[in-house]
């Protein structure tokens, strides 16, 4: 598609662009991909929030020792430690580093950026339990970090940019929703390694440009008059999806099949829940990106309600088998990968295969790929 061929030439070139409007005044906000920072903040605060979401090198991991960090972090964790060492253009950009805090892998980031970053850091604590005191809890640290951009950029958040920002954003999320259904036709209008540049592209983009890419992306999938071949249908799911993170999802549409839903903790944009600006905008946003997000395994007790919303998916794009992806030592997701498992044996008998990586391309490429091609072959000859 000439739209996504735009997309990738754009990924490339972003961070020179970013750091031309850096040196221009504007202030960059980077943060964790995990869904619970409302970038419309820093939108309507006129900062450009940037996601850290690169992966896949195993370098990085390396690297992020010469900080002290043990070799018992989460692979994602360890490598956004590591690109700051490298000095990867990304990660030297930020004034200001926003980490929502759910466990101590994400928390050793904020720690090491804090130590020897160039910019600021601001964490807080994400609560484990959706309640009304967990959103209370939330919302106060929501309006403490308005206050932190409005110092960043001496600029206020008034109540009309911020409206602004979370109209776009749900314009956003209805294109995302609207490509995603075209999935469900056998065989996809759109191949899973599209869909997910176009995840993470969305972290790099500027917002508006980004409003119009959907759009053309949305007509182009629509006119397609041929689709891909024809093959299984898999769910890729686990704890990250990294931008430059590609060899399952490579190896996955090389052995035949099609990954035609995703859920992870980061590196996916949580599209099906919109904000509802009624009312307190603010509190507005605390509902969408607190109370409705679906939470991540790192969250004690919310196994059962992704296993839920997992099988949700199987059920709705129709899916053959599921590949769960999982980094090394991100002890929640390993542990819950194997309870679903266990869960689906129960009901469903949607066949799965377990993968962990520490992004070591060496050690992984040749026994993944022959996992890998072995699932895709055992769910073919069952069909």
């Amino acid at each position: 598609m000439k739209a996504m061929e735009n997309v990738r030439a754009y990924m490339r070139q972003r961070p020179f662009e970013l750091k031309k409007l850096k040196d221009g005044g504007r202030k960059i906000v980077g943060y964790v991909p995990d869904g619970y920072f409302p970038e419309d903040l820093a939108w309507a605060s006129g900062a450009i929030p940037v996601g850290l979401i690169r992966g896949g090198d195993h370098e990085a991991v390396e690297r992020s020792a010469e900080t002290g960090v043990l070799r018992f972090l989460d692979s994602f964790c360890r490598a956004q430690i590591g690109y700051w060492k490298m000095e990867e253009p990304l990660y030297r950009l930020p004034d200001l580093m926003v980490v929502p805090i759910l466990e101590n892998n994400i928390k050793i980031i904020s720690d090491c950026w804090e130590h020897a970053g160039p910019g600021g850091v601001f964490k807080f604590g994400v609560p484990h339990k959706q309640t009304q005191n967990g959103f209370k809890y939330y919302l106060y640290w929501i309006r403490e970090l308005i206050q932190r951009l409005q110092e960043l950029t001496g600029k206020e958040i008034n109540e009309a940019a911020l409206k602004e920002e979370i109209d776009l954003s749900n314009q956003i999320r209805d294109l995302f929703k609207e490509i995603s259904q075209t999935r469900k036709s056998d065989p996809p209008a759109i191949s899973g390694t599209d869909f997910i540049t176009l995840n993470h592209a969305s972290y790099l983009y500027d917002k508006r440009d980004f409003l119009k890419v959907l759009k053309e992306v949305s007509e182009e999938v629509k006119k397609q008059t041929t689709g891909l071949p024809q093959g299984p249908r898999i769910m890729l799911t686990g704890s990250t999806i990294a931008l430059g993170d590609s060899k399952v999802i490579d190896m996955v549409e090389t052995a035949g099949a099609h990954i035609v839903i995703e859920e992870f903790c980061e590196g996916i944009r949580h599209y099906r829940e919109k904000v509802e600006p009624n009312g307190d905008l603010v509190e507005a946003l605390t509902d969408r990106y607190f109370l409705k997000k679906l939470p991540c395994a790192d969250c004690r007790g919310a196994s059962l309600k992704r296993f839920d919303h997992l099988i949700s998916l199987v059920n709705e794009y129709k899916v053959d088998g599921i590949i769960w992806y999982s980094m090394m030592y991100r002890d929640s997701y390993d542990i819950e990968g194997f309870y679903f498992a266990e869960q689906l044996e129960k009901g469903e008998k949607i066949p799965l295969l377990k993968l962990s990586s520490d992004y070591d391309a060496h050690a992984e490429i040749g026994p993944f790929r022959t996992r890998i091609e072995t699932f895709v072959e055992m769910i073919k000859a069952n069909k």
